[in-house]
């Protein structure tokens, strides 16, 4: 994001100019139907497709209703409403905000695959390297949002650091808000190491590994590892070396302790041969069963795919 300082001159010089019933008007109420559950309801078009009106949008993004049903990834649906229906906020109108880039690449990791079984690439119109890292201009991303009150899917814990999100960054008038960077109240979410986890998440890698350092310093955390074993790789050829482990975010999460042996699962980026670690990522200590464990799991989910391949074929 923005600096908080520079952050609070563009909200100031929002509120001068243009006067606020013009800007007020520039905002409309989303009608995509598959943007309707994400945690804003004010758009504006062009979006950054540059579909003019919400009715071409609308065509555009029912053509991804059958990858969405795939359940390719957690971050598709919000990634693909923040291009086609982006968020309009009051003090951000003079263009649609777009969403982060490590949102992007989550979706694309966990999707592409699955659109290459059926001959087809990610589009270039949906580009991750065109869009915003959290440190270098206004973004969004769903854990960077947090809801005032009442359960739902982007419900996260106040305490927690999102690193994506500026505090002076208001969302919109649902009591959507963003939480900064704190670096004594930064908190990692749990993600239990279980079948229906993994073949949700669909992790491009899985590998044992030992930790060598953990790196938090410039724009690129990392981890340090020693590869001992690959029990997965769909993108990324992974040999058994010293391999870079890139954190999307300043927070750490999973967190990894050097001198430790883990379980690691996460995703790939093809075009860089990076090996990504999301809030979504799973990091155990290793133990003998686990790796017995991913390969029951993974020929489950290969079973389910294939399945799916003749059901399409049919």
């Amino acid at each position: 994001m923005l600096s908080p300082g520079l952050l609070s001159l563009l909200a100031a010089a929002a509120a001068l100019w243009p006067p606020p019933a013009v800007r007020a008007a520039s905002c409309e109420p989303v009608r995509i139907p598959l943007c309707r559950s994400m945690p804003w309801n004010m758009t504006k078009m062009p979006n950054h497709l540059h579909h003019s009106t919400q009715d071409n949008a609308v065509l555009a993004i029912e053509q991804f209703e059958g990858l969405l049903g795939t359940g390719c990834s957690p971050d598709l649906l919000f990634f693909l409403c923040a291009m086609y229906a982006p968020i309009c906020t009051i003090d951000f109108q003079h263009e649609p905000i777009k969403p982060c880039k490590a949102v992007c690449e989550r979706a694309k990791a966990g999707c592409e695959p699955v659109m290459k079984r059926y001959n087809h690439s990610w589009p270039d119109s949906l580009a991750c390297n065109e869009l915003p890292l959290y440190d270098r201009g206004v973004c969004i991303s769903p854990e960077a949002i947090v809801k005032a009150e009442g359960p739902d899917h982007y419900n996260q814990d106040p305490s927690r650091c999102n690193p994506e999100a500026s505090p002076d960054f208001p969302m919109d008038s649902n009591n959507f808000h963003c939480r900064g960077p704190n670096g004594d109240r930064c908190k990692c979410k749990t993600v239990k190491m279980a079948q229906k986890t993994y073949i949700r998440n669909n992790y491009n890698y899985v590998i044992r590994a030992r930790v060598r350092e953990v790196r938090n310093r410039g724009l690129e955390p990392t981890a340090v590892v020693d590869v001992k074993e690959v029990l997965k790789s769909s993108l990324v050829n992974i040999p058994k070396e010293m391999q870079m482990l890139y954190y999307s975010s300043s927070c750490l999460c999973p967190p990894l302790t050097p001198g430790e042996e883990y379980l690691i699962m996460g995703y790939e980026n093809k075009e860089t041969s990076r090996l990504l670690l999301i809030e979504t990522s799973i990091a155990q200590k290793w133990k003998d069963k686990m790796g017995r464990k991913v390969k029951k799991w993974d020929q489950i989910l290969q079973g389910r795919s294939q399945g799916s391949s003749r059901r399409h074929r049919h």
